[in-house]
């Protein structure tokens, strides 16, 4: 995971997978074997599958960041701000982890910057911070001069805009859409989750990025969440993170 990113003709750019393995391996059938997979951290907590889906990252993905329920099932970093049902499950979590996937998982960087962008879990500096809204999306700007800013955390796909006056802007892609970076802007793009959609929609949530034409894709998809459901029952996990997949939120 120390290597430089190779240049990529097209990076795919995930967040948020919390051991939806399901979810993980459609997302991996939508990328191309010459894309460079990058993942915005949060690979277990809340799911079934911590294990399945940390292996597939490990062998799929080329770089990686660390997420706050990644950092929780190592050493209980922060379960004191989780819920009920996140702290039950990343109880669950850490009796499952193997010790190699847990040794892996340890190694992970909490940012790593590249000439074109930004890897971080919540927002730069404050890795585990919200951007919800254009107050939070301005300080995060605020704290880094990266042009490009790819975040995951919130579970919601958007994106943020800093003009050259200062002036804030920002877009929803519930249903996936394309973005065209433009000259003399920076951007903060919120890739959405694999695993947890929280922007009432259950489909899940990547991203694809072309440097050379500047573009950002969102790519809304769905996957067989009644499974996912049966496999959490199974797990003897919260129900509500059952529930919670088919709405969305």
């Amino acid at each position: 995971m120390s290597e430089p990113v190779k240049p990529a003709g097209r990076y795919a750019i995930l967040s948020d997978v919390h051991g939806n393995l399901d979810s993980l391996q459609r997302a991996f059938a939508l990328i191309e074997p010459d894309d460079v997979v990058l993942c915005l951290g949060d690979i277990v907590g809340y799911g079934p599958n911590p294990n399945e889906c940390v292996q597939m990252i490990r062998e799929r993905a080329s770089h990686a960041v660390l997420g706050n329920h990644d950092l929780a099932a190592l050493d209980n970093f922060g379960i004191e701000f989780f819920n009920e049902p996140a702290k039950e499950a990343i109880a669950w979590t850490q009796g499952v982890l193997t010790p190699e996937n847990r040794a892996w998982l340890n190694t992970l960087p909490y940012e790593l910057r590249f000439p074109e962008f930004l890897l971080v879990h919540g927002a730069p500096v404050n890795y585990f911070e919200y951007i919800w809204d254009k107050p939070t999306a301005a300080a995060a700007f605020a704290r880094t001069d990266a042009p490009l800013i790819f975040v995951g955390h919130t579970h919601v796909a958007e994106h943020w805009s800093l003009e050259e006056s200062g002036e804030v802007g920002h877009r929803h892609m519930q249903f996936g859409g394309e973005l065209v970076l433009e000259k003399g802007k920076r951007y903060i793009v919120d890739v959405g989750s694999v695993g947890q959609p929280r922007d009432l929609n259950p489909e899940a949530s990547i991203v694809f990025f072309e440097p050379g034409s500047g573009r950002v894709r969102w790519r809304r998809y769905s996957y067989d969440i009644p499974d996912v459901q049966r496999k959490i029952h199974d797990a003897h996990l919260p129900d509500y993170l059952a529930q919670r997949l088919e709405a969305g939120r």
